[in-house]
């Protein structure tokens, strides 16, 4: 004798599959997720960004007791825009170091959201050594 499923089940359990379904489609679409830049592409935007680059100096401030004032500048490129922040300093937060910071443009200045700074380790990103033995 054949076993007969109980359809309620089945409508349960596909409604809770489609409506998952159209919760990971809108996240995926329209997400909300926060836009990743670099200098020369900050100009027009509004609201809050990532930036990411190269900080050249002069570097100023220890981000506590006086805000952190240093330039940040495209990987490879010229463009540079001043940056303020006010937070933690990374320990390897140095001149020359690529780092990612979100924040926002306001009057020419971008100011830096405290707790999103983070230096990017250059090696990393290196090309690995080749081992002749």
């Amino acid at each position: 004798m054949a076993r007969r499923g109980n359809p309620a089940r089945l409508v349960i359990a596909l409604s809770v599959a489609a409506v998952l379904a159209v919760f990971l489609l809108y996240t995926s679409i329209a997400g909300g997720g926060t836009p990743s830049l670099k200098p020369s592409e900050l100009r027009g935007h509004t609201g809050r960004v990532s930036l990411t680059g190269v900080v050249t100096g002069p570097v100023s401030g220890d981000g506590r007791n006086a805000p952190l004032h240093f330039r940040l500048r495209d990987i490879g490129g010229t463009k540079a825009v001043p940056v303020v922040y006010e937070g933690s300093r990374p320990d390897l937060f140095k001149r020359g170091r690529d780092i990612v910071l979100s924040g926002e443009l306001r009057n020419g200045t971008f100011v830096g959201v405290p707790g999103t700074l983070v230096t990017k380790c250059p090696s990393k990103y290196a090309p690995k050594k080749s081992s002749s033995v």
